[in-house]
């Protein structure tokens, strides 16, 4: 039987660290290539150091022309990135980077494959939601990425000039009966402009913003603050430490409340199952969720490469609704076309959606006008329902 009573502990990282930028700039490249073909093949990495970006990858094109433009235009993107992150200090400066470019021709092996619509690569997906928060979310990763977006916006509006770009938080909170009812500390590490600035200096820019987003019966006199407990952040980014794509995939999922499959997301095009059936893993768990059908839900997902069917479907509810499991798990191919071109037309997939992906979480977001977050709906309640 799963405990009841337990503490649990979720991080999340913002856009200016060195594991995001990289990931921003992964899903920068592949925005641009699917503006330029929405059927682009895309597998990009990235890599960040002092006044250093490298980025390499594999693209396809339907358009030889696409692919020859490409190499002129990576640079000018890169630079463009870390500018709108805010990163101008003398280790990394968006005016001073060198840019190097390694992207190639997708490998015609793995083409074939999916031309035949089936999976860029086997592999093993993961979807999860669950109703401690109105997202559908674990509590600690939900709220330790609102407190770093919302401290974010406030660096971006000039509202919190002080503050740089690299930043972590981390909740610790204390669940009884199996939900959350209290946060035990709050971890917060942020770089400051200001070498002169304390701890306690920086305590009193961040507070209003952290107590904003968490809910007020959440926290009280006993939660413990560690708010730059080394006392010193100035030196922040690729500058500090050096970043790569695809380094926190559980910040970009659910905070270690659930399994994952092992696949990085940033840089990748929806015909990679690492990506686009991790989405539809989580829709169809919050759609299961949203429909009362369990208070929380695990769904995996198997591919074999070039093959479009998934493998199994295994879905589990914790003991919260053991009757509906087998049931799920047999009526969810008649629901979604599982399949990696099923799932792409189903979620619109093939759109420049992904930049925005890269910090702050893949899941727990608006679904936008555009088709961004198209994951994060709660559209199939009514079918749900009736094939129950």
């Amino acid at each position: 039987m799963a405990r009841k009573d337990y503490m649990f502990t979720s991080e999340s990282v913002s856009e200016g660290h060195p594991d995001k930028i990289c990931d921003r700039i992964s899903d920068a490249v592949l925005d641009f290539c699917l503006k330029k073909d929405s059927f682009a093949r895309v597998a990009c990495e990235t890599f960040a150091t002092t006044n250093t970006v490298v980025v390499g990858g594999e693209v396809g094109f339907q358009s030889a022309s696409h692919s020859q433009s490409l190499a002129s235009e990576i640079k000018p993107l890169v630079v463009n990135e870390v500018k709108e992150i805010g990163y101008e200090q003398q280790g990394f400066h968006w005016n001073n980077l060198n840019v190097s470019n390694f992207i190639h021709q997708q490998s015609s092996d793995i083409s074939q494959g999916v031309d035949k619509d089936g999976a860029g690569d086997q592999g093993i997906m993961f979807g999860y939601a669950v109703n401690e928060t109105e997202e559908l979310m674990p509590a600690p990763i939900q709220y330790s990425h609102l407190i770093l977006k919302s401290l974010a916006d406030a660096r971006h509006n000039k509202l919190a000039t002080s503050l740089g770009p690299d930043s972590k938080s981390q909740l610790t909170m204390k669940y009884e009966n199996g939900s959350p009812v209290s946060v035990e500390s709050i971890v917060l590490s942020t770089q400051h402009l200001d070498p002169s600035l304390s701890s306690q200096d920086v305590k009193k820019i961040v507070e209003p913003y952290i107590l904003e987003v968490i809910p007020d019966k959440w926290i009280s006199k006993d939660t413990i603050w560690h708010i730059n407990p080394t006392g010193k952040f100035v030196i922040g980014g690729p500058d500090g430490d050096a970043g790569l794509t695809g380094r926190k995939i559980i910040v970009d999922t659910y905070g270690g409340a659930a399994p994952h499959g092992g696949g990085a997301f940033s840089g990748k095009d929806p015909t990679k199952v690492d990506r686009s059936a991790a989405y539809i893993s989580r829709y169809l768990a919050k759609n299961i969720v949203a429909a009362g059908l369990a208070p929380k839900c695990l769904i995996q997902l198997s591919y074999a490469i070039g093959v479009p069917e998934p493998l199994s479907i295994y879905i589990d509810t914790y003991g919260t609704a053991t009757k509906y499991e087998k049931k799920l798990e047999e009526i969810m191919p008649k629901i979604v076309d599982l399949s990696p071109k099923g799932i792409i037309e189903k979620l619109g997939l093939r759109r420049p959606i992904y930049k925005r992906t890269a910090a702050y979480g893949h899941f727990g977001r608006t679904p936008e006008f555009d088709g961004g977050f198209s994951w994060e709906k709660t559209d199939l309640i009514d079918l749900l329902t009736k094939y129950l």
